[in-house]
């Protein structure tokens, strides 16, 4: 699926973009399975299912994930959110 090099990549990413870091919790608490909580790693994770088929329709069962492709799927996500908003 994904290996630890590809989440440190992510995260050098995300450094370069503290504006996503509230996204990416949001994100990361979207998709977490629930009762993460209760379950090791106690982490807030997607299922490993649902993941596969996520990167799977992405890429094909042929391609690696590009971590690039998940700040800019963040920085989508901010720019989304704020469509909803009306200026006060």
């Amino acid at each position: 699926m994904t290996s630890p090099r590809f989440w440190l990549a992510v995260l050098v990413g995300l450094a370069r973009r503290p504006a996503l870091w509230p996204v990416a919790a949001q994100q990361a608490a979207r998709l977490a399975r629930p009762g993460w909580w209760r379950r090791p790693p106690f982490l807030p994770l997607p299922d490993p299912d649902y993941l596969r088929f996520r990167l799977e329709t992405q890429y094909g069962s042929d391609r690696e994930p590009e971590p690039h492709d998940v700040v800019v799927y963040l920085g989508w996500c901010r720019e989304f959110g704020h469509l909803g908003r009306t200026p006060s």
